[in-house]
């Protein structure tokens, strides 16, 4: 079990799936972590299941301190109220998980259509809600961690090598993604800040299980739980060496393999392939 005992962390889309498996394997290793979403009480986003309020307290019982906080990561003022409470709370954050994404609302069968039968509000979402959430959120991380001349930005970004994500707005979006957290990797290189980004594989979330189940099918023998992303992320922070990463792309397979660890029913799965060609 990593020690993060003294890592404070903010997880950002926490409410369910990947958020969710991340920042309860943080707590797991003891860490501080604010979970943050719209998903509170009853109030839930496309009546998913999940709230930040939920996420939190797993993040206590696993060991960890949860702190849930409402917030809408388009609203600017938002976000920036919560890293007034984080610096006014601790004075200090160490890891940033630039998780949010909105890019799957709304998502049915035009996901895949060709670019010219794509609802602009899907690129709408992907990027005010992906893309610039990463963006606004690191920009307010930064002067934390380059004022204590250390910290680890995550962005949770999909892809594999330069083969295309099956659709044009998903592919553009998280090919920025991963430009973006390389390129603040080149400018935070002196202050000794690391950014990365990390692969999840085919992951079962509440929204896929519940894709397969509407039309009945079983899931993929290759899927893996949230968690597993969530013991990659743990291992990158507990890793005094981390620094030597920055600017890197990892599939969560592959860091399972590096780090030693096992997704939660004991397996390893292999990293995921993408079915599709490079562009």
């Amino acid at each position: 079990m990593r020690d993060l005992s003294d890592t404070v962390a903010l997880v950002t889309g926490a409410s369910r799936g990947v958020g969710r498996g991340i920042a309860e394997e943080l707590g797991a290793a003891g860490a501080t972590v604010y979970v943050t979403g719209r998903s509170v009480a009853d109030d839930t986003t496309e009546e998913m299941p999940g709230t930040v309020t939920e996420t939190a307290t797993l993040v206590t019982e696993a060991g960890g301190e949860g702190i849930a906080v409402e917030c809408d990561h388009t609203d600017d003022s938002a976000v920036e109220k919560l890293f007034d409470r984080i610096e006014g709370d601790h004075g200090r954050l160490d890891l940033l998980v630039n998780n949010v994404w909105g890019g799957y609302e709304g998502h049915d069968e035009t996901f895949g259509y060709p670019f010219w039968k794509q609802p602009i509000d899907r690129w709408d979402r992907m990027f005010d809600a992906g893309v610039r959430a990463h963006f606004t959120t690191s920009q307010l991380a930064a002067p934390l961690m380059r004022a204590q001349q250390d910290g680890l930005i995550v962005g949770i970004s999909a892809g594999d090598g330069e083969k295309f994500r099956g659709s044009v707005p998903y592919d553009v979006a998280k090919t920025a993604v991963d430009r973006l957290h390389q390129g603040m990797a080149y400018e935070l290189e002196p202050d000794g800040v690391t950014s990365l980004v990390v692969y999840p594989g085919f992951t079962r979330t509440e929204r896929v299980v519940s894709s397969f189940d509407s039309v009945g099918e079983e899931l993929p023998d290759d899927t893996h739980s949230p968690e597993f992303v969530g013991r990659a992320v743990a291992a990158l922070a507990a890793d005094e060496d981390v620094f030597s990463k920055t600017g890197g792309i990892f599939k969560v397979g592959d860091l399972a393999r590096e780090y030693d660890f096992t997704d939660t029913d004991g397996s390893q799965p292999e990293p995921y392939d993408l079915p599709t060609d490079p562009v």
